[in-house]
């Protein structure tokens, strides 16, 4: 549980910072490699993936500040001179299909192909930037006496010292297993935007139940539901939408 990795002269390898460039490296590599071999325009592939880091990051951060925006009125400066820190990561998830819907309308692509090709690697980035959550400390859950327990002792996000559920771990052996499923489930689907409708289905479900066990309050809430409980609802809702919709599609090309 070590943020900075390495130092050389004045620049310093953060576990956080890298964890998330690998994951979006090897996702990139994952969606191309998909996309070659079910024969579709593979060299878009490199253009949706700026498009989706930066229109995520973007939203991400504006997700944050929404959330935590009666500390940034109060101080906006700091949040101005920190803007590396704090992002949610449904911002960046929602940012992200916004900037590829609208790449893919610009370009005149099949939007919903795309989403579906994504999707997998979207799932395996999720799962190396946990690992990064989890070397930085943030995102942590509550206290435990259990043996599965971990303790921090030089995080600027953790607790120091108190035994705590290592949510960072769990959502990132999830999200990985969630990758697996999402690329078997494509194997199988039947047409586009049914593996989308799964990742937003079981992702959405799977972190309501573990915002139960987290810790950090400053994500936020509505209600008796934290922020990204909120907004999983929604999410999983859309998910089912979206399904629904892509067997009506399978009934009528059965029908024709």
């Amino acid at each position: 549980m070590k943020n900075e990795l390495l130092t050389i002269g004045p620049f310093t390898v953060y576990g956080y910072g890298l964890m998330i460039a690998l994951g979006i490296f090897f996702g990139y590599f994952l969606a191309e490699y998909r996309a070659r071999k079910k024969k579709m325009p593979y060299e878009h592939i490199f253009y949706i993936t700026i498009w989706c880091v930066v229109g995520g990051v973007i939203f991400a951060k504006l997700l944050f500040w929404i959330t935590e925006w009666k500390e940034v009125v109060a101080d906006p400066l700091y949040y101005v001179k920190n803007v590396m820190e704090g992002f949610v990561v449904y911002g960046g998830i929602l940012g992200g299909i916004l900037s590829g819907y609208l790449y893919c309308r610009i370009k005149k692509l099949n939007f919903l192909s795309f989403f579906d090709i994504f999707m997998p690697s979207v799932a395996l980035a999720q799962g190396f930037g946990r690992i990064g959550c989890f070397l930085a400390g943030c995102c942590y859950g509550k206290e435990t006496d259990s043996f599965c327990a971990v303790t921090f002792h030089t995080s600027d996000f953790a607790p120091n010292g108190v035994p705590l559920i290592p949510t960072q771990l769990y959502s990132s052996v999830l999200d990985f297993i969630h990758c697996i499923l999402l690329i078997y489930i494509s194997r199988h689907k039947k047409a586009d935007g049914q593996v989308a409708a799964c990742y937003l289905i079981l992702y959405s479900l799977g972190r309501f139940i573990l915002e139960f066990f987290r810790g950090d309050f400053i994500r936020g809430s509505v209600g008796i539901l934290s922020t990204s409980q909120f907004i999983s609802v929604f999410t999983g809702i859309m998910g089912v939408i979206l399904l629904l919709c892509t067997r009506k599609c399978i009934q009528k090309k059965k029908q024709a």
